[in-house]
């Protein structure tokens, strides 16, 4: 006689919630479908938050303090084309 091969037809049960992420990140998820005791593989898909769309120019003025002077960025600016054109 060959080897027996042993099948488990459980059910793999799924649970479908929409839930609100709460304080500290925590999510709740309440079921009657869940025993106590069992375990339980959970899966968290976060919807993507809207991006916030900004105009080219709201960035003007963000870069303040990077240079001292307007020199500073002149000689900066000279620099870049000079390596440019090695």
């Amino acid at each position: 006689m060959g080897a027996r091969i042993g099948y488990n037809f459980d059910m793999v049960a799924a649970i479908r919630q929409t839930v609100t992420v709460g304080e500290g990140g925590v999510i709740e998820v309440r079921s009657p479908e869940l025993r106590p005791g069992a375990r339980a593989e959970v899966i968290v898909l976060v919807e993507p938050q809207p991006s916030v769309r900004r105009s080219l120019s709201s960035f003007i003025g963000s870069g303040r303090g990077c240079f001292s002077s307007v020199e500073e960025v002149d000689a900066y600016i000279r620099e870049q084309r000079d390596e440019w054109d090695r």
